[in-house]
């Protein structure tokens, strides 16, 4: 069993993943769009996926400042913006890696793949960190967002199927 620092600890430290993969999401959609690696189709699935990132981008941070004014958990703001910042760097680096010198269109909805992915595996994790926590309304957003991040994975790769037939 863990102590509570080191909940504490992990929800700050998953908290900052989430929301730093949320960002990397937004800036990919931006780059592959740019890169014209995206269809018209895939394109605008891939902004309505873009916007939805920024929404829970948005959900996630609500769930940050309730945790910093918990008494009981006093979560710091500043770890989480840190593992926020290092997680979207890594995940851009992860793209840019991904992609290579020329990739196309198929290797960009594949590469959105990987990353819807990865963001499902965070929000099972962060579900399972917030249920050690008396906290309905944040757990109740994290497993509305693990939904909706499921639904972007099976969107995700549709698109990527479509994109080699």
């Amino acid at each position: 069993m863990s102590s509570k620092k080191e909940n504490i600890d992990n929800l700050q430290k998953k908290l900052g993943e989430v929301i730093g993969l949320e960002r990397a999401a937004q800036k990919a959609v931006d780059e592959l769009i740019a890169m014209k690696l995206l269809k018209s189709g895939s394109k605008s699935e891939a902004k309505e996926i873009q916007k939805e990132a920024s929404t829970h981008e948005e959900k996630i941070q609500q769930v940050v400042d309730a945790f910093s004014k918990d008494e009981n958990v006093k979560l710091d703001v500043n770890k989480v913006e840190e593992s926020a910042s290092e997680t979207e760097e890594k995940a851009t680096k992860i793209m840019k890696t991904y992609l290579g010198e020329n990739p196309d269109t198929a290797e960009a909805l594949e590469f959105l793949c990987l990353a819807e992915g990865g963001e499902v595996s965070h929000y099972e994790v962060l579900k399972t960190i917030c249920e050690n926590f008396d906290n309905k309304k944040a757990l109740t957003t994290v497993r509305s967002i693990l939904k909706e991040e499921q639904k972007h994975l099976s969107q995700c790769i549709d698109m990527a199927k479509s994109a080699v037939q």
